[in-house]
């Protein structure tokens, strides 16, 4: 991963990761429907839901998913990158000190929302960037 500003990326792309597949899936990963759902019901069916776990075992089994997930996988992906690249300066600023892990780095910036830059403010409102 690459460091931005002394903070390792690796913290916000499973937390908007996370966010993200629940968002442009249209469903969480437990429902019925959505481009992963069945990978999910295949390969992770045991794993616990929360903290980026489904998200992870997907990741695990990235040479076994179905193309629509293969797919849905890259957007979100590029959602990710989009985000933190837009947010890096904002975390820096108002979050350093935040530990990484369980939603805090994103809570951290819901909380200064009034304080964040424009461009991490449009990914926090349109995380699709749609």
């Amino acid at each position: 991963m690459e460091w931005f500003s002394g903070i390792k990326l690796n913290w916000l792309l499973v937390i908007a990761g996370v966010y993200c597949l629940t968002v442009a899936g249209g469903a969480s990963a437990r429902q019925k429907s959505g481009p992963c759902s069945e990978d999910v019901a295949a390969y992770c069916k045991e794993v616990k839901q929360g903290e980026g776990r489904i998200a992870r075992c997907l990741k695990d089994h990235a040479n076994d998913l179905s193309p629509a997930c293969r797919e849905h996988a890259a957007e979100v992906k590029k959602i990710v990158q989009d985000f933190a690249i837009a947010c890096k300066d904002d975390v820096t600023k108002l979050c350093k000190g935040t530990q990484s892990g369980g939603g805090r780095i994103l809570h951290c910036l819901k909380q200064h929302e009034a304080e964040l830059t424009p461009q991490c403010k449009e990914k926090m409102v349109k995380p699709q960037g749609r």
